[in-house]
């Protein structure tokens, strides 16, 4: 296995982009008081602490909120998990007044990680907590093997499943805690993030594809060229919008995993080209030949065989000239994509044996 990848601070360059971006999350894009607040300013502070890229300069929008986290902790509960992370990634930056220490006694005394029924949250709930060295808080000595043997059933991961994909991407970041530690994944989990990002790739899926690029970064394996580069490209064409001309929800998750598998991959901030008061960020969505080969395939139900070299002609016949283009990406992606196709034609038969 390649090391794993290993995060230096950047700085200088550029800073005012970042700055924007995060006066813009803090104060900029929706209310203090909602659910989405919490959760895009969590994923906000985790790329730029996995990253390598915030301080306490850069965070000072943050300084009225972190005195404040405890009680709101107290008082929802049920949010502990974007809470506690957006109070570690603060303390752990350098943003004076966060208790985040006091947070995660509470969390591990109160064990609201038991109301969790997601194998998923659980794991991030003690990644969160082992942060503050309670390691053992979150007591479930079977949790890997369950994540693992999900994550190694390659299979699953080369049907469209969005849900399964994004929990497949996540389970990748808490094992191998955000790329500083080598999880020994394996290289069934590998050929899953591989499944996974072709689908991806097929469906046009840019926030799915970032994500699986940086979980592959995590393991220490070089994502296909091919996959930076298309995700490159979607975020190069977003759209970056202000006040008036600003429509929520919009596509900022899909905008900011493009800028963290930038940052991961070839360097540069994250953030860099913000302007002071953007509030709206808006990605291509997904346009791939996917839906078209899928359908291809289910109505060649008596000539479909798991065979692409015996396929591929007249599966290319079935799409438009720009799903060919991809089509022929995904195929040069790699060597695996005879074996992903195997599973994809889906020839198997349901009887009544």
């Amino acid at each position: 296995m390649a090391q794993v990848i290993a995060f230096r601070p950047r700085g200088g360059d550029g800073v005012a982009g970042p700055a924007a971006l995060v006066a813009s999350v803090v104060n900029g894009r929706r209310s203090h008081e909602d659910v989405f607040w919490l959760k895009e300013n969590a994923e906000l502070l985790n790329v730029l602490e996995s990253a390598g890229q915030g301080d306490a300069n850069l965070l000072t929008p943050y300084a009225p909120h972190a005195a404040a986290l405890p009680e709101r902790l107290r008082f929802f509960p049920q949010y502990y998990r974007f809470l506690l992370s957006i109070a570690l990634d603060l303390d752990d930056m350098g943003v004076p007044g966060v208790d985040s220490d006091a947070m995660a006694r509470f969390v591990a005394k109160t064990r609201l990680f038991d109301s969790e029924l997601s194998d998923l949250q659980r794991a991030e709930a003690r990644r969160l907590l082992a942060r503050r060295a309670m390691h053992g808080a979150v007591r479930d000595p079977g949790l890997d093997g369950r994540l693992l043997s999900f994550a190694a059933r390659s299979g699953t991961f080369a049907l469209p499943n969005r849900k399964a994909a994004y929990e497949l991407t996540h389970i990748v970041f808490y094992l191998t805690e955000y790329g500083r530690r080598d999880a020994a994944l394996g290289d069934e989990v590998s050929k899953s993030l591989h499944f996974a990002g072709l689908v991806a790739l097929l469906e046009h899926n840019a926030d799915l594809l970032a994500e699986i690029c940086i979980a592959m970064l995590f393991t220490g394996a070089e994502p296909p060229a091919a996959w930076l580069a298309f995700v490159e490209g979607r975020r190069r064409a977003s759209r970056i919008t202000t006040g008036a001309q600003t429509q929520l929800p919009d596509t900022y998750h899909d905008w900011l995993m493009a800028e963290w598998a930038r940052a991961l991959s070839v360097g540069g901030l994250v953030g860099g080209g913000v302007t002071p008061g953007a509030f709206g960020f808006y990605v291509a969505p997904p346009d791939g030949p996917l839906r078209v080969l899928s359908n291809a395939l289910l109505q060649s139900t008596r000539a479909r065989s798991p065979d692409w070299p015996r396929m591929r002609l007249s599966v290319l016949a079935d799409i438009g000239g720009q799903g060919r283009a991809t089509l022929r990406l995904a195929e040069a992606s790699g060597d695996l994509f005879d074996e992903f196709f195997v599973h994809f034609a889906r020839t198997g038969r349901v009887g009544a044996g």
